[in-house]
């Protein structure tokens, strides 16, 4: 199903985030945490507009797209200060999952089909001031946009019928006012949400309203109604909760049909309490709270498993997980790929920060990048010779130590395995 989507814009100069409403910028926390709270409450992509001044600024600006590409689940799209195909490069290296280019400056429609045939269409978005622009809206796309951007003030039925023509789909400008209006336009794909403070903790509360007009927008909802949940003699059904990237589990609660419809609606779990005799909302007075990734149902239909973003602690001893405790344990050796190279990594990174006396992984930092390079390209080289040989083993062999100089390349320019991962989930 085709979603409508919700999409919340700020501008973002060095770490400061600026709600843009007309001209005006009204100041707000940084970007990163606004970025984070979008991402948690309702918001399905974010619009981030670079508002720097200077090449320095730009350069903090970017960086700050990178910590907010590696920190948020949620896709982004950013451009504002594009002069060169350096600049559109810079911001999808970032993380940025397309870069809009203003067609007010001919110098960035120059630039519209170089970075299509470089970096692909669906990386190249057009932001249109005003519906005038909405007659050249076909040569943007001929020359490579996937996606326009519009300010959508006074869209009347001649606007309206200039959409309908256009061969690529809009994102429009609008508020809590007009958003049934706007997603109600065939071609429109969302809507971009100028918010002030306070106005983005409605975003699932619109959501579930939107919905109720008959507008198709993403929401919780369960493929097995609360019927069909074979329930404790209590009427409540017990909810296994993990950390949804590592899997780790956090703790153990319980639902009843309130709760359950609770968590639907607002994305954050709420449990039934059985000592208080009440619903509770994790995270409400410690703001621990756990956002909803995915909720799933055993084979009987009497345990559910809920996936979740865990800010801080699960416990309410302080742990990060109620099963600290230890009971009995076989030793074992760990052979989940993510978890053995997260696991080398983590020692490779504290060799750089910590050095230690005889350390091969020292040795290969204090001797620089050329030699850490010079060494990967040689267990590349192996990789080749081994593959040629009929035994299997060797290229186990090679490949391994090839991963390990890769490791270090990556501990040396700072990248992580989340990164990594991250960048090929999304090819």
């Amino acid at each position: 199903m085709t979603y409508k989507k919700l999409i919340p814009c700020f501008g973002c100069q060095n770490e400061q985030a600026f709600s843009l409403v007309g001209k005006e910028r009204y100041q707000r926390k940084d970007s990163l945490l606004l970025s984070r709270f979008y991402n948690d409450n309702g918001a399905d992509e974010l619009l981030i507009w670079d508002l720097s001044q200077s090449d320095e600024e730009h350069e903090k600006t970017i960086g700050i797209l990178k910590e907010i590409a590696r920190n948020v689940d949620l896709p982004f799209m950013t451009g504002g200060r594009v002069k060169r195909m350096e600049d559109i490069k810079k911001y999808l290296y970032a993380g940025a999952q397309a870069v809009f280019l203003d067609v007010s400056d001919e110098e960035q429609v120059d630039l519209i089909k170089e970075g299509a045939d470089r970096f692909g269409s669906e990386k190249i978005y057009v932001y249109l001031p005003d519906p005038s622009y909405l007659s050249r809206v076909e040569e943007y796309a001929q020359l490579g946009a996937s996606m326009a951007l519009l300010e959508g003030n006074e869209l009347g039925e001649k606007e309206q019928s200039l959409m309908a023509l256009s061969p690529i789909p809009f994102l429009i400008f609008g508020c809590e006012t007009d958003m049934a209006f706007v997603l109600s336009i065939p071609c429109a794909s969302g809507v971009l949400l100028k918010l002030l403070e306070g106005e983005e903790d409605s975003l699932m509360d619109w959501k579930q309203e939107l919905k109720k007009q008959g507008i198709s927008v993403d929401t919780f909802e369960s493929q097995i109604a609360w019927s069909g949940f074979h329930l404790n003699p209590q009427g409540l059904i017990p909810v296994i909760v993990q950390d949804y990237k590592t899997s780790e589990v956090l703790m153990l609660a319980y639902m009843n049909e309130e709760a359950f419809h609770c968590t639907l609606s607002t994305g954050k779990m709420t449990y039934f309490s059985r000592s208080r005799q009440k619903l509770w909302i994790k995270g409400e007075t410690s703001g621990h709270y756990q956002y909803v990734k995915a909720l799933s149902l055993d084979c009987d239909n009497d345990t559910l498993l809920a996936k979740v973003r865990q800010v801080g602690a699960a416990c309410h001893t302080g742990a990060r997980s109620c099963f600290f405790q230890t009971l009995a344990k076989k030793e074992y050796r760990e052979t989940n790929p993510l978890m053995v190279f997260e696991e080398v990594f983590g020692v490779i990174q504290d060799r750089k920060e910590n050095p230690k006396e005889g350390s091969y992984t020292n040795y290969l930092f204090d001797k620089g990048l050329d030699k850490i390079l010079k060494k990967l390209g040689e267990e590349a080289t192996e990789i080749v010779i081994a593959a040629k040989n009929r035994n299997p083993e060797e290229v186990k062999y090679e490949i391994s130590d090839f991963l390990y100089h890769m490791m270090v390349l990556m501990a040396y320019k700072g990248i992580s395995w989340e990164e990594i991962t991250k960048e090929l989930a999304g090819r």
